[in-house]
C-alpha cells in the first residue's frame, strides 16, 4: 500500500488543498495536474499526479478488502 514516504511529504494543509483541487478540476479539465499543483502550492504537477495515483491505489486496496478494519473498543 502507498505511504507518504515517497519523494515528498504532504502536510495536512496541503492534503486539504489537494482534496479541494481534485474536486474542482475533474479528469476532463485541460492541464488538470498543473492547476491542482497551483492550488496546492509548493508541489509540481508530477507530484500531485503521483499523489492522486497513490490515493487511487489505496482506495482499490480498501475496496478489495485488503486493508483490515481497525479494532475499535466500545465504551
Amino acid at each position: 500500500m502507498a505511504t507518504n514516504s515517497m519523494s515528498s511529504s504532504w502536510t495536512q494543509k496541503e492534503n486539504k488543498q489537494f482534496e479541494k483541487a481534485i474536486a474542482t478540476y475533474d479528469k476532463d479539465t485541460p492541464d488538470r495536474w498543473q492547476k491542482v499543483a497551483r492550488a496546492v502550492g509548493g508541489k509540481s504537477a508530477e507530484e500531485v499526479k503521483r499523489h492522486y495515483e497513490m490515493l487511487v491505489e489505496d482506495v482499490k486496496h480498501i475496496e478489495n478488502g485488503n486493508v483490515a478494519f481497525p479494532n475499535y473498543r466500545s465504551n
